[in-house]
């Protein structure tokens, strides 16, 4: 096992690691899903820039990216706040 393999080519390291912050901001100011749509919230009550960066992840490194990034995430912000993101993530790429 190489424990130096990237999930990701690594001309994209500077954009992966200003959208984890941006993730991580989000999670730390106002969360992935609420509890009503409208603002920041699409019409399934998630955060549509969360959902947009994921988006974005999934198509630099797909599902091994996405779940290196939950894993940040729940570092920073907890696992509860993860847990939210993976839900706010659902269906991206079709398959998360």
């Amino acid at each position: 096992m190489c424990f130096f393999h990237k999930s990701y080519p690594s001309q994209y390291k500077s954009e992966v690691a200003a959208l984890t912050s941006e993730l991580i901001q989000i999670g730390l100011k106002e969360d992935y899903l609420s509890e009503r749509s409208g603002g920041l919230f699409d019409r399934n009550c998630r955060h549509a820039r969360a959902r947009e960066i994921g988006e974005r992840l999934y198509s630099i490194g797909g599902i091994p990216l996405m779940e290196e990034i939950l894993k940040k995430v729940s570092k920073k912000c907890g696992k509860d706040s993860a847990s939210h993101l993976e839900a706010c993530w659902r269906a991206v790429g079709g398959v998360f």
